[in-house]
């Protein structure tokens, strides 16, 4: 293994760990941190970790839905407006110059864009339930819901296709918004779900434009695994506010560099 490879999979770990203390991180930390710091190309670099997130993710999927964490029509309205989203997202990257640098100026502002949404639902993810909270019981809301979370997902499946970021902190804000009486662990459970079958078609659709590297791949999943075994048993003995808003303000920082480049 080359020394990169090494500086891949302890970068994979560190994330990992991250991921495991807080429950985000994912894509929002791993993708800039490519792009950044070992100068992967923003089309590659968000491919390679769609599929890595697809990878992580399922594993989740599986304890959550044994457990009866998943609420399946939730995630079915959410992946019925994100999956052909992402299809047709994939479609439009396809149809852009190829040669030019298009493609990586659209991700890297889109990434940043995504960034910055992130760190606000991180930061105010809880204000903004407890408004919703109050509001439950508007009959407009209420007689809308579906149709409103079938949006959602055609939002989340852009900015997952394009930055790779959203499908974690992003969409468990918007559920906590749209459903606020349903318990935390069935909204986290339901998200994960989701997560799974968007990043795998937008993954599969980077690996057809040709902006995947699977050694990358594998390098941070080699890391990233035991990384998240344990940060998440590290988590109940970490303060969990400030770990969140520091990663809040690094995405921030993160973010604003991306959009402003």
């Amino acid at each position: 293994m080359q020394r990169m490879d090494y500086l891949y999979t302890l970068s994979g770990f560190a994330v990992g760990a991250i991921v495991g203390l807080t429950g985000v991180g994912g894509g929002s930390l791993m993708t800039p941190l490519l792009v950044l710091l070992f100068g992967v190309h923003p089309a590659t670099a968000v491919g390679t970790d769609l599929l890595y997130a697809a990878l992580t993710k399922a594993g989740g999927t599986v304890a959550h839905g044994r457990k009866g964490h998943i609420d399946w029509q939730i995630t079915g309205r959410l992946a019925a407006g994100s999956i052909p989203a992402a299809a047709l997202t994939i479609l439009v990257l396809s149809q852009l110059p190829q040669g030019s640098n298009t493609i990586g100026a659209l991700i890297a502002h889109g990434l940043g864009f995504a960034l910055l949404l992130t760190a606000i639902a991180i930061l105010f993810g809880r204000k903004l339930r407890d408004f919703a909270a109050k509001r439950d019981d508007s009959p407009i809301r209420q007689r809308h819901l579906g149709k409103i979370t079938i949006a959602i997902g055609v939002l989340l499946g852009v900015l997952v296709t394009i930055s790779s970021v959203g499908a974690g902190a992003l969409g468990v804000a918007a559920l906590f918004f749209l459903y606020p009486r349903l318990t935390p662990v069935r909204i986290v459970g339901s998200d994960v779900a989701h997560a799974v079958p968007l990043t795998l078609v937008a993954g599969l659709g980077h690996w057809w434009l040709g902006s995947v590297d699977w050694a990358l791949l594998g390098a941070l999943l080699l890391g990233s695994l035991p990384g998240i075994w344990l940060g998440s048993h590290l988590s109940a003995k970490v303060p969990e506010h400030i770990l969140r808003r520091l990663l809040a303000s690094m995405l921030v920082l993160i973010g604003t560099k991306l959009v402003l480049a």
